[in-house]
């Protein structure tokens, strides 16, 4: 059984700059780390390796650093790490991101599955995942809470808005999981030695099957930030002392058309 997991580089701070041009996040100097959705995926791939021997790969989308992402994963028990990185791919939205991860997936062979996190801290968009499978035409399921193999395919728990469903998925399929499906294993000092020297491949466009500019990075994007502005910081406090403070209460409210 072959697994693919999508995992990502994300800021490990909410103060970024945003490239007011382009609306990218300015990545370059800026504190990383693994997005804690993806290792949730991460160790669903784990737990079904230990029950059938599967072979685990990751990859992610990113620049050169986010080599370190992929490390991570190693210490955790990953077997097979790539980084797709190249500067024509910068800039994607959703749609020109989970289309370059579908375009690389297909440059690494057949997966039976392919895991990803519900979503990531950076965008907050959870579409990538379901997009890849439309991109590679393969059945899916979101914000999973529970997966069993079972025969050609596995059984999963999805947690919708008003109902928990039941359903059987075929191989080869996308799943992506939510943050409670599994507790993350931590990293153990023996395998991080273990693993210290070994390589992360790296891809660019030209070991896609696609090799179209035009369908990859800003020139892919389907969406443009028409505009990017930080948030203002116009609260007021006013602190009441005394027994009409349930009153004043009342009459601020009313003035303020609250009630």
């Amino acid at each position: 059984m072959n697994i693919f997991v999508c995992v990502k580089q994300v800021p490990a701070t909410n103060k970024v700059e945003v490239d007011e041009k382009t609306g990218v996040l300015k990545r370059s100097g800026v504190l990383s780390k693994l997005n804690p959705y993806d290792l949730y995926a991460l160790e669903t791939a784990l737990r079904l390796k230990q029950l059938c021997g599967a072979k685990v790969t990751v990859g992610t989308m990113g620049p050169p650093q986010a080599e370190a992402a992929i490390r991570e994963t190693y210490m955790m028990g990953a077997d097979e790490g790539y980084l797709f990185s190249d500067r024509r791919l910068g800039g994607a939205d959703v749609l020109a991101t989970s289309y370059t991860l579908s375009q690389a997936i297909r440059s690494l062979g057949d997966f039976d599955l392919i895991l990803c996190g519900r979503q990531t801290t950076d965008g907050d968009t959870a579409q990538v995942g379901p997009a890849i499978a439309e991109h590679l035409r393969i059945p899916h399921a979101a914000w999973v809470s529970r997966v069993e193999l079972a025969g050609d395919g596995v059984d999963v728990e999805q947690r919708l808005q008003d109902v928990t469903e039941t359903v059987h998925i075929p191989f080869p399929c996308l799943i992506t999981v939510e943050k409670d499906i599994y507790m993350p294993r931590l990293p153990s000092l023996k395998t991080a030695r273990s693993v210290r020297n070994k390589p992360v491949q790296m891809l660019d466009l030209s070991s896609f099957p696609d090799t179209d500019e035009a369908h990859y990075g800003l020139s892919g994007s389907a969406t443009q930030v028409e505009r990017i502005f930080p948030p203002q910081n116009d609260v007021v406090r006013e602190f009441w002392t005394g027994d009409d403070s349930a009153e004043r209460l009342h009459n601020e409210l009313k003035t303020l058309k609250f009630i």
